[in-house]
């Protein structure tokens, strides 16, 4: 038979990750990008019919439930968009010959290390968010041969994120400084923030040449939530009253990692761990990102 053209359907095209991923794309063949309207990922019968229909050689999934906190009292709902309907999704990917592409967390592990976590290493998250996350990883890699996971964390982007109410953590912070607020932001927390434009023209690369079933893609470097808005507040001229907290002071209702920076072994085989450091990053998207808001 004919290898067919690659057909790539983006489920989530509107998220922040999803957008850029979208802006980023270069590859031959087309990209064929689905908003929520568009396809229900909780409606196994209508996105089965739906993909039966487009036949794409890859469905690239960034749809997820991530108000983390949220989900410690809601845990069927981010069981059932995180988990079962990444597995249902899987299934129809399979029968139908096509990759799955989908998007995991650094919250899949529980931080009791301080050097970042390899593609190798146990997961054993300490949230229900993380928990649902990683069962959808498996069953994503289970149920679909050609099923690639890519782990990611700290996301900010231009679209910022539609399931956090249309905002991200850079933004957040920019928010409070301008309303001159009191910022406290928890230091005990290390993670490798990143820039969704650089992750997806990485995804665009690595697809073709993909040998993992999972990869770690963040920016380079770590800092903690509260190195984060510091720097976001240097490079944005801002000087807002801004103290740094313990996890415990902060008291968020799911436990977080203290310590979830990714290690790049899996790109680093392939010759593409080169992704900018968080803070060129984020100096980028800050030059970027539409003054107005």
């Amino acid at each position: 038979a004919a290898v067919s053209r690659p057909r790539y359907v983006l489920v989530g095209a509107t998220g922040q990750l999803g957008v850029d991923l979208v802006r980023a794309f270069d590859l031959p063949g087309e990209l064929i990008p689905l908003t929520h309207a568009d396809l229900d990922l909780l409606d196994a019968a209508g996105t089965e019919t739906r993909l039966r229909q487009l036949s794409p050689t890859h469905v690239v999934n960034t749809a997820a439930y991530n108000r983390v906190d949220q989900a410690e009292d809601d845990r069927a709902a981010a069981f059932a968009l995180n988990a079962r309907a990444v597995g249902d999704l899987a299934a129809v990917c399979e029968s139908l010959g096509a990759a799955l592409v989908h998007f995991s967390t650094d919250y899949v592990f529980d931080g009791r290390r301080a050097t970042p976590y390899l593609e190798s290493d146990a997961p054993n998250p300490l949230n229900v968010y993380g928990e649902s996350k990683l069962a959808g990883e498996r069953l994503a890699l289970e149920r679909c041969e050609r099923a690639v996971v890519f782990r990611v964390s700290g996301l900010f982007g231009v679209a910022r994120s539609s399931g956090k109410g249309g905002t991200n953590f850079v933004e957040t912070m920019l928010r409070l400084a301008r309303e001159g607020r009191k910022i406290r932001v928890v230091a005990d927390q290390v993670l490798g923030p990143s820039y969704t434009l650089d992750l997806a023209r990485k995804v665009w690369t690595v697809l073709p040449k993909a040998a993992h079933p999972i990869y770690h893609l963040t920016n380079a470097g770590e800092t903690s939530w509260y190195g984060f808005a510091r720097r976001a507040f240097e490079l944005a001229g801002l000087a807002p009253d801004l103290t740094p907290v313990t996890a415990a002071e902060h008291g968020a209702k799911a436990r977080r990692p203290a310590y979830s920076v990714l290690g790049h072994a899996h790109l680093r085989a392939l010759g593409e761990d080169d992704l900018r450091p968080w803070d060129a990053a984020l100096a980028a998207y800050l030059a970027e990102r539409p003054s107005s808001v």
